[in-house]
């Protein structure tokens, strides 16, 4: 096997790191440095918690041909290639929805959501924002009804009322014994994110270089929350924007001087990648 030692997988996170804070816009001058690091030969690969359905349009805007980890990991595939050979999926027991159905009391949630690749069902639209979920109007069949869940969810979104989010994300890896693992969203949001036991964005990003060929010491990655602490600790070269969360700082290589709404990656990768030396 021949590794390729010059070509870089990028992996960047969307909220509060790509998009500017209105969590939908991107900078023409983002995109034209994306394009010419892709022009390069290198990956740049969107690498977030968000669903499929809610990154495709930043994908097709940014006009990307890479493959994308959804899900904090527990979906890899490449929106352009319905039959790529690596797509990598893994899954939530259904049981696990049924047993929270029953015992949603006992973690004070708000609400909470079933997610799958293009779809998702909330127990209830009381006190939900649809934007939220990437739709302008929750629908009838957005509703979570026992005989819809027929297949194993990517992961289940929970909205709680408790104030340290963090004690309840180890409780409920507790109460469900270390079979689910449990992330934090930061921002204005109290979210909970379930997925898969042993998955992260880390996952994703080594099942990645492993297909593509890249050698770890070429990754690199760009974030400013908790769900990106993996993924820092596995690449060498992790740059936190100066929003980021002070709970991932520790994680990083180095801290940027740029917010995401000052276009801190692009800026980034310009400096590494177009700029004279």
């Amino acid at each position: 096997m021949t590794i390729n030692k010059n070509r870089k997988l990028i992996a960047i996170d969307l909220d509060g790191t790509t998009l500017q804070s209105d969590g939908r816009s991107i900078s023409r001058y983002t995109k034209y440095v994306f394009k010419q690091v892709e022009a390069l030969g290198h990956i740049i690969c969107i690498t977030t918690g968000r669903p499929f359905r809610m990154s495709l349009a930043v994908y097709r805007e940014l006009e990307l041909t890479s493959p994308v980890i959804n899900f904090n990991g527990a979906l890899v595939s490449k929106p352009n290639d319905k039959n790529w050979e690596h797509t990598k999926a893994h899954y939530i027991d259904r049981s696990f929805v049924f047993d929270l159905l029953r015992h949603q009391q006992n973690f004070d949630l708000n609400f909470f959501a079933v997610e799958y690749r293009r779809k998702f069902f909330l127990n209830t639209f009381r006190g939900v924002i649809p934007e939220l979920f990437g739709v302008d109007r929750l629908h009838p069949y957005n509703r979570l009804r026992a005989d819809r869940i027929t297949e194993n969810p990517h992961a289940v979104l929970l909205s709680t009322r408790q104030k340290d989010r963090f004690a309840l994300a180890d409780e409920m890896r507790r109460h469900y014994n270390g079979k689910i693992d449990v992330g934090v969203w930061g921002g204005p949001h109290a979210m909970l994110e379930v997925v898969p036991k042993g998955i992260s964005k880390a996952s994703g990003l080594k099942h990645l270089l492993k297909v593509l060929d890249i050698p770890q010491e070429n990754l690199l990655a760009f974030g400013d929350e908790h769900n990106d602490i993996e993924m820092f600790k596995l690449a060498p070269h992790a740059y936190a924007m100066k929003n980021a969360s002070a709970r991932l700082t520790p994680y990083a290589t180095e801290i940027l001087p740029w917010t995401n709404d000052e276009d801190g990656v692009a800026r980034q990768l310009e400096k590494l990648f177009l700029s004279p030396e």
